[in-house]
């Protein structure tokens, strides 16, 4: 009898531990951070298809996203799918493309992470030359990869409310491990 309190006990040591573990994860995931995968190329160089990154979802909640800041986030008319991208116009900006560049406030995006010879064309939501100027709570995003992203170029501004959370980390692959910084303006 003694051998079989010792079992049960046992038994119930590793269940109370796994749904101990299982609601910390449960709260870490819906309230600090998720995982996301790259899918397609439209981040390429800095970020490629297939690798893995964890989402911070509380900083957003204690400041306000920055240019540079890499974001997931559900894209306008299509918020079933997560979307990766870098953030080039924050709220009140004026953005125009021209002469291959994004043009902030007048002054062309410093955006040291991309090739040098990439060319910026506009999209499908505006012609080239022409400026908006960005609302509250709304930001404008692109891809890295420019020529093959679908970003605020082709489906226009994404609103706060949007926003799942900022980059944090790659986790995979392993030899990419690290830390995501985006630039300084």
């Amino acid at each position: 009898m003694v051998f079989f309190r010792k079992i049960g006990g046992f038994f119930l040591d590793i269940v109370e531990t796994f749904v101990i573990a299982l609601a910390i994860f449960v709260l870490m995931y819906l309230f600090l951070f998720q995982p996301h995968q790259v899918r397609g190329n439209s981040m390429y160089p800095n970020f490629q298809d297939q690798e893995y990154l964890l989402t911070d979802k509380i900083t957003y909640q204690l400041s306000e996203p920055k240019r540079g800041d890499v974001i997931v986030f559900k894209a306008p008319g299509n918020e079933e799918y997560d979307y990766i991208k870098r953030i080039a116009g924050l709220p009140g900006d004026s953005i125009k493309v021209e002469d291959c560049h994004i043009l902030v406030n007048g002054q062309t995006l410093t955006e040291d992470y991309l090739p040098e010879n990439l060319c910026t064309s506009t999209g499908h939501f505006w012609q080239s030359g022409q400026s908006i100027t960005l609302d509250e709570n709304q930001y404008f995003v692109a891809g890295d990869n420019r020529p093959y992203s679908s970003d605020s170029r082709d489906w226009g501004t994404v609103p706060e409310k949007n926003i799942v959370g900022k980059v944090w980390l790659r986790y995979w692959p392993v030899d990419k491990i690290g830390i995501i910084r985006g630039p300084e303006y």
